[in-house]
């Protein structure tokens, strides 16, 4: 049954809300807010807050919000996006920090990941704000840290929102619905042998051993493709010993695997067949990055599907990763135009991506 949208004089016109979002994105494009450094972004959204009258909260550089008439009895859904960027890179000629519309796009760093769906949230929380007899809640969460993955955006403040039973989370997908996600797991090999003369052939080269590993690596056929994600890839990315005499046989050889995986297999299945296979000793760096899924037969999907969207496995990572609860990823602009110079979104984009976000909630029965 499809949510019948109450009336109140206080929901907000689909045109003012994307007028809003459009100059709210324009003044976090013109404030850096590098991964760990956006301070200055958080107070932004919080005023941004202030000046509508919501009570917004700030954890870290994390702002989060509720609907008005929140109540505990019902579901509770997370509309999250991150307001930090990643550095400019060398290639842009443009200012990454003006916020320049033309051509009936926005140029700016971070306009398109993930300042225009951070935006189109924002707007689609404002609408359903004062709204009475939801069939659910909404919470509201701008956080930090996600181009990195740190400690410091989600995961910091999930423990300070109320029982969230499923998210969307804004990211560039041309507001089609990435399902699935591939997992990351970071690996540092070290491969062992004994220093000696390159001249008099001693020693053993722990240098040959890591390759012998890296051609595992390289070859090994996992059995499990999954239909959205593929099948799980290794890439060896770095390689170095110590040594940098060319006379002496290298004792130690060092070398990094960036593993994606699919949601067919866990880390740790993973971690017992590369270490069963591998003279080297694997340390990973993390598991936190595990791979995601929400079942297709979901609600928030099922009502996507009915809008039309399509639904597709991602090969990027996410906060999604970081939620203990089903989450959908979908959002204005286009991955593509992520990290690139000259960053931009086309402003229809995000005011399709609140029409879409507002109509998706309006089908949402949990």
């Amino acid at each position: 049954m499809e949510q019948k949208e109450p009336q109140s004089s206080m929901s907000k016109d689909i045109n003012i809300l994307y007028n809003e979002a459009v100059e709210l994105l324009k003044e976090l494009i013109t404030t850096p807010s590098f991964s760990k450094e956006e301070g200055d972004t958080a107070a932004l959204i919080g005023k941004f807050f202030a000046l509508k009258g919501i009570a917004a909260s700030r954890v870290g550089n994390n702002i989060f919000a509720l609907n008005e008439h929140f109540d505990e009895s019902k579901p509770t859904i997370l509309l999250n996006s991150h307001h930090d960027t990643v550095k400019p890179n060398k290639g842009y000629t443009l200012n990454p920090f003006e916020a320049i519309e033309k051509e009936a796009k926005l140029f700016g760093l971070g306009s398109n990941d993930a300042g225009g769906s951070l935006v189109a949230l924002i707007a689609t929380f404002l609408h359903f704000y004062p709204l009475q007899n939801l069939n659910y809640n909404l919470a509201l969460a701008a956080t930090a840290e996600e181009e990195i993955s740190g400690t410091g955006g989600i995961e910091m403040i999930l423990p300070f929102l109320p029982k969230i039973n499923c998210a969307i989370v804004g990211e560039p997908t041309q507001m089609q619905m990435a399902v699935a996600e591939r997992g990351l797991m970071v690996l540092d090999c070290v491969a062992h042998g004994k220093a000696g003369h390159a001249a008099r052939n001693e020693g053993e080269n722990a240098l040959y051993k890591a390759i012998k590993d890296i051609e595992w690596f390289q070859n090994y056929p996992f059995e499990k493709n999954s239909e959205l994600l593929g099948a799980c890839k290794f890439n060896v990315t770095s390689i170095e010993t110590e040594n940098k005499q060319h006379n002496v046989v290298p004792a130690q050889c060092r070398f990094i695997v960036d593993v994606r995986v699919n949601e067919l297999y866990s880390f740790d299945e993973l971690l017992q067949i590369i270490k069963a296979n591998v003279q080297s000793d694997v340390t990973p760096r993390s598991t936190r990055l595990k791979s995601t899924n929400i079942a297709l037969n979901h609600p928030l999907v099922q009502a996507g599907t009915t809008l039309g969207r399509t639904y597709y496995g991602s090969p990027t990572t996410s906060d999604k990763a970081l939620m203990p609860f089903p989450a959908l990823k979908i959002g204005p602009g286009d991955s593509a135009r992520s990290h690139t110079a000259d960053e931009f979104i086309y402003t229809n984009e995000i005011k399709e991506g609140i029409e879409l976000y507002i109509q998706l909630l309006n089908q949402l029965l949990l």
